[in-house]
């Protein structure tokens, strides 16, 4: 069986905002908030948050298997090696990769990247390479043996910190696709990175339907009949990983 399994890495510690994944949203913490609509795609098997073994991450453990959601911890630093454990022990072949930054994340979108991979029989497959979804709704799906690959080949620090760098490099030799939305969303910011990004996202779901269900086009609907959520976090797509990599001398 093809088990395809959503692992959404999280940490208490982040750089540019310590602790947000557990501020709430709509009642509760917001990572529970996006393991519940992530488990609303139809081709998942399970979400499993991938956090720490450091005691920092002690507080969200405890928040997760409080709301039902599952867990596993690994190597703080090693995101790849937690990544790989997460996956056996999971027993998974189709890793879904997400990150806790992204609350609104869209169930039909996670499908379709799942969908694509699988009837393209490519290693990788995301809709972030090139983005032309919102920043907020990244999907990245990719099989088990080429995260085992990564493991052995990708030895640089910033490809143990990012966990598909490696992969969607060209030495690499992965096979990719990419999902493409009917236009371009890449300037619209849906994910949480600083307060105002949190605070607009509590205003956009405030206004979409209580039940949580809601899509990518109910969301660009609100957005373009309220001009001022799309002012409230002028941010740069990726300012975290174009840090990082400028960090390590890998981003020009």
């Amino acid at each position: 069986m093809n088990r395809a399994i959503a692992f959404i890495q999280a940490r208490m510690s982040s750089s540019r905002f310590p602790g947000k994944v557990l501020l709430p949203l709509a009642g509760v913490p917001m990572i529970v908030y996006m393991a519940r609509r992530a488990r609303k795609a139809r081709l998942l098997d399970d979400v499993v948050v991938v956090t720490s073994t450091d005691a920092s991450d002690d507080a969200l453990a405890n928040a997760l298997e409080e709301a039902d959601v599952h867990v596993f911890r690994g190597d703080l630093e090693n995101v790849l090696k937690r990544y790989a454990d997460a996956a056996q022990a999971f027993d998974s072949q189709d890793i879904v990769r997400l990150t806790g930054d992204c609350p609104l994340i869209d169930p039909d979108v996670i499908d379709a990247v799942i969908s694509l991979r699988r009837s393209a029989s490519t290693d990788y497959a995301s809709n972030v390479d090139p983005a032309t979804y919102p920043d907020g709704l990244d999907v990245e799906c990719f099989t088990r043996e080429v995260l085992g690959r990564a493991l052995m080949e990708a030895t640089r620090a910033p490809h143990r910190e990012h966990v598909t760098l490696w992969m969607r490099e060209e030495k690499s030799g992965c096979s990719r696709a990419n999902l493409r939305a009917l236009c371009d969303f890449s300037d619209l910011r849906l994910t949480v990175d600083y307060p105002d990004d949190l605070e607009m996202v509590r205003e956009l779901v405030w206004a979409l339907p209580e039940d949580g269900q809601f899509d990518l086009f109910d969301i660009l609907r609100e957005m373009s009949r309220n001009a001022v959520l799309r002012d409230m976090n002028p941010h740069t797509r990726n300012e975290g990983l174009a840090t990082s990599l400028a960090r390590d001398g890998v981003w020009p």
